[in-house]
């Protein structure tokens, strides 16, 4: 029997989804190295390797069998071809800005354990899609909201959560996406360099996000009281800042933020948070060329008035906070352990583990996945 690669789910899966990889028809205690490969939208190329050896009967089970050292991980590690992809491209991230088309995944079998790819045993290509049959996107002009509003397949109400990205601006879609093929009505907020809206704000108005809650919570689809917030860097930030001074904030998920406005300040009516003290002669030049910023922002906890801080005392919402201990733009641990805020949940990783650079991993996903839903309302 030729080698082949079997695949759990065969042809298609979600991109949170688990994938498991299996290669039958080896010889007996073979050596062979296995690849994935993908392209994202721009073509850049990501890929990922590990050395294995078959079993006594030629069946090779990632799920049972662990990688060797020499590739791109060792131990056991099922989905370690996916979480280990990584761009040929230095530094680059791995971004979905299509939801509605999938990635395409191509996995390779060689044989042996060389530096260079040995005879090619086997292939099989496998689509990792963000949308699940029957989830809807829809596009939302309202007002002055600039957003996207994915729905869960069927009539019922759900869960309502915003999704706010970090610096960069645009509309990322990916998150929501996959929320809601879990069960919550998702909506993709942009506030910045998209359409119509500011392209480099002065200041982030609470008033605008006031509007996507009302919004959300008027849509006969979503179950209320309230909303869940879920931000990254900037993002998160805003839904800190949410949760202190709006209503109907129910719960915050915050990855990678500071309990401080920073860069851009936050207005709301007659309040102004204004933005932490940066001092950029403190930034540092790493071994790869790229400025580490983690020193040059002012410990709001020790600035005279604390004036740049989230009024987190404020907030009713509960709060999960995720943090890497190895961001190099922002120290983010010691500015949340040293807030007050008694009604959240601290969670930090090691590693570029939900930082500001590099991809999220699998600890991270895994963490999400165990503590998010309690938090933002079980669906269903």
């Amino acid at each position: 029997m030729a080698p082949s690669i079997r695949l759990s789910p065969a042809a298609r899966s979600l991109f949170d989804e688990p994938l498991a990889i299996a290669v039958q028809g080896l010889g007996p205690r073979q050596q062979v190295t296995l690849r994935t490969s993908l392209r994202d939208e721009t073509g850049e190329l990501f890929q990922a390797s590990a050395r294995y050896q078959a079993g006594d009967d030629g069946r090779l089970d990632l799920a049972r069998c662990p990688a060797l050292p020499g590739g791109s991980f060792s131990g056991l590690e099922p989905m370690g071809l996916l979480w280990a992809l990584q761009p040929q491209k230095p530094f680059w991230r791995l971004v979905k800005r299509d939801v509605q088309s999938p990635f395409l995944l191509q996995l390779e079998v060689f044989e042996g354990h060389g530096e260079r790819p040995g005879r090619l045993l086997a292939q099989a290509q496998h689509e990792r899609a963000f949308l699940r049959d029957g989830v809807r996107r829809v596009p939302v002009r309202e007002g002055r909201i600039r957003a996207t509003l994915f729905l869960p397949p069927g009539e019922d109400t759900f869960p309502g959560i915003i999704d706010i990205h970090g610096f960069g601006g645009g509309l990322l879609e990916a998150r929501a996406s996959l929320l809601a093929n879990h069960g919550f009505a998702t909506l993709a907020l942009a506030y910045y360099q998209f359409e119509d809206l500011p392209q480099k704000p002065k200041e982030l108005h609470l008033e605008y996000f006031e509007e996507a809650v009302n919004y959300m919570l008027q849509h006969p689809q979503v179950k209320g009281p309230g909303v869940g917030l879920l931000g990254f860097s900037k993002g998160a930030e805003v839904s800190l800042a949410m949760a202190a001074f709006l209503k109907n904030i129910m719960a915050v998920a915050s990855l990678n933020a500071p309990v401080a406005a920073t860069c851009i300040p936050f207005s709301y009516k007659d309040k102004i948070i204004p933005a932490a003290t940066s001092y950029e002669h403190k930034a540092k030049t790493t071994s790869s060329k790229f400025l580490d910023y983690s020193d040059v922002l002012d410990d709001p906890f020790q600035a005279p008035g604390n004036q740049s801080l989230i009024p987190l005392e404020k907030a009713e919402a509960q709060f999960l906070f995720i943090v890497g201990q190895d961001d190099h733009v922002v120290k983010i641990k010691p500015l949340i352990k040293s807030s007050s805020v008694s009604h959240g949940v601290l969670f930090s990783t090691i590693g570029l583990i939900a930082t500001h650079s590099g991809l999220d991993s699998r600890q991270h996903t895994q963490m999400l996945d165990d503590k998010t839903p309690h938090l933002l309302g079980e669906k269903g």
